[in-house]
């Protein structure tokens, strides 16, 4: 932990049901001889004070990473928000010192180094209670910062409003963007199809990663 990083848990959002994937788990595909979580975890661990994987269904299956596997609180595949509340829900109980959680999604096998450093240093700056990731001129909801003191408002969202939409619930937030170069390769490319990783193996192969 330091001024510019204060601690954070990571949590890596595999709650989907991958039907462009047609099933199964995306993040067990394999990309370069890794599978994406593999590639999620090495990049996000170094930043993180610990991760956790949200997921649904039998956790045995994610077993060989060594991660709490934390199902979502809320029911019916809510979406990302849900994951993004079970995270803050399992901080506020487990790592009760931690105030600051990063999502990311289990499908971007290219995700930078810096993320969570870059993330906390704009919030800091900007005075912002979250803090959102972007390349070129999109935005990436799935991956940011949030706030455990949020989650409160975060589950009254989901549960009384029936809230879906990731941007919709920061929009009533003083929110920080921060964007990454896009070329050569998109540190936030997702590999939503089997197209898509058909094209991350190519990117992996040109990166060397």
């Amino acid at each position: 932990m330091t001024e510019d990083r204060p601690s954070t848990v990571g949590v890596l959002l595999a709650g989907g049901l991958a039907r462009r994937m047609g099933g199964g788990d995306k993040p067990m595909k394999t990309i370069g001889g890794r599978t994406i979580l593999e590639r999620v975890i090495a990049q996000l661990a170094p930043q993180c004070d610990g991760l956790i994987l949200n997921a649904n269904g039998d956790p045995a299956r994610f077993a060989v990473f060594g991660l709490p596997v934390v199902a979502d609180t809320v029911e019916g595949f809510a979406g990302p928000l849900a994951g993004v509340l079970t995270a803050l829900d399992w901080a506020a109980e487990h790592r009760p010192d931690v105030e600051w959680v990063l999502s990311a999604a289990t499908d971007c096998p290219f995700l930078p180094r810096d993320l969570v450093e870059r993330l906390q240093r704009a919030r800091i700056a900007e005075d912002a209670q979250l803090a959102v990731a972007a390349s070129g001129d999109q935005t990436h909801p799935v991956i940011g910062l949030w706030n455990v003191a949020l989650r409160s408002d975060l589950r009254h969202a989901l549960v009384i409003e029936d809230m879906r939409k990731i941007d919709r619930w920061t929009a009533r937030y003083k929110l920080a963007k921060v964007t990454w170069p896009d070329k050569p390769i998109d540190p936030f490319f997702n590999a939503n199809t089997v197209e898509d990783v058909a094209k991350a193996e190519q990117l992996a192969a040109l990166d060397g990663a």
